[in-house]
């Protein structure tokens, strides 16, 4: 092996030892709207910025809200760079987090010679944006992270040759159950705004005696407000037939407010037929609704409603495993990295 690229891998390998190396998040704009999935990524980023690890948010465009207009300031602490109008400077001690809605960005990184990782968070947009007959591992992306067991073994079976781990998101410490009566509220989170709306129109239709019953339609809020919002309400609705995790109930739950909602194609492991109340036929949703409406005015909701939602989300609530294990993934990866440059000079 020539001299000079002898003292580049060696190069490389100081980096990772000194943690000069990088770590690029690609993330979406949110435009200031809160979104779960990408705080998942700055809690990811976050925990390694605390570490020593030289971590960097990509955006696209120059345009880009910050997410601290809806998440906490303490993110605002992490490099970001834009990609529009500049080049990225990839060396292969590096390693790129892309989340799989930007499979098209796949073709275009393949060649570059740092680590891959993909970030697998919904699996309807894992065959979006890659092209027909493509697959992860032919861009080079070896490894997936993502956050439950079912996506996990959804990936398995059809992106082969990929190596898949699971970190389950935590909930924020601002969701807390609130110390006063609940109100005549309903908290509501519809993947599609249209959804929710039809089922608020069909309810006051179907029931006019409960219009005094208000429907709080959570979008749009930072988190913050989101959770205070919250407070307010005896009942969450939750709609999302695509949702591979949700973490919008296990939020209720953590705040002792009910649940009712759509079981997901892909049912995650937290839902249990005894921590809320899970439809399958979504024509049913408004007599569901009415029914739990009716037995919380007569102050008759079973206590299990509350007492399993507890427990369900008191297994997603710990921020100390959550960076131990992002911590452990990344310092793996980038460690047998180290351990492939090192046997290259040792050749």
């Amino acid at each position: 092996m020539e001299n000079e690229m002898i003292e580049k891998i060696k190069g490389s390998i100081a980096n990772i030892e000194s943690k000069k190396n990088r770590i690029y998040f690609f993330v979406q704009d949110t435009r200031g709207n809160a979104k779960a999935s990408i705080k998942y990524i700055y809690d990811m980023a976050l925990t390694l910025k605390n570490e020593g690890y030289n971590v960097i948010m990509l955006y696209e465009k120059k345009e880009y809200t910050p997410v601290s207009s809806w998440l906490n300031k303490d993110y605002d602490m992490i490099e970001h760079q834009i990609l529009e109008g500049t080049n990225l400077a990839i060396s292969p001690e590096d390693t790129l987090v892309l989340p799989e809605i930007f499979g098209f960005i796949m073709d275009q990184v393949k060649n570059l010679p740092c680590g891959k990782i993909v970030l697998s968070q919904a699996y309807d947009h894992i065959y979006e944006t890659i092209a027909p007959g493509a697959s992860w591992f032919q861009y080079g992306f070896h490894k997936c992270i993502t956050t439950s067991e079912a996506q996990k073994t959804y990936i398995t079976n059809n992106m082969k040759n990929v190596s898949i781990d699971v970190i389950k998101p935590v909930i924020s410490d601002v969701f807390v159950e609130p110390t006063l009566p609940p109100k005549t509220m309903i908290a509501m989170v519809a993947r599609e705004q249209r959804e929710g709306l039809n089922i608020i129109k069909e309810f006051y239709n179907k029931y006019p005696q409960y219009r005094f019953f208000t429907f709080k339609d959570l979008r749009g809020l930072s988190q913050e407000e989101f959770a205070n919002s919250m407070k307010d309400c005896f009942m969450s609705v939750w709609i999302d037939p695509t949702s591979s995790f949700g973490t919008f109930p296990i939020e209720s739950m953590k705040m002792g407010i009910p649940v009712v909602g759509k079981v997901p194609h892909m049912v995650p492991e937290w839902m249990k037929e005894e921590n809320g109340v899970w439809i399958e036929n979504p024509l049913q949703f408004t007599d569901v609704i009415a029914d739990m409406v009716q037995t919380w005015l007569e102050d008759n909701l079973k206590p299990e409603l509350y007492t399993n939602g507890k427990e369900t989300a008191s297994e997603y609530t710990n921020m100390d495993n959550f960076k131990n294990e992002v911590v452990t993934l990344f310092s793996n990866f980038i460690n047998k990295r180290k351990e492939a440059f090192e046997a290259q000079i040792s050749e």
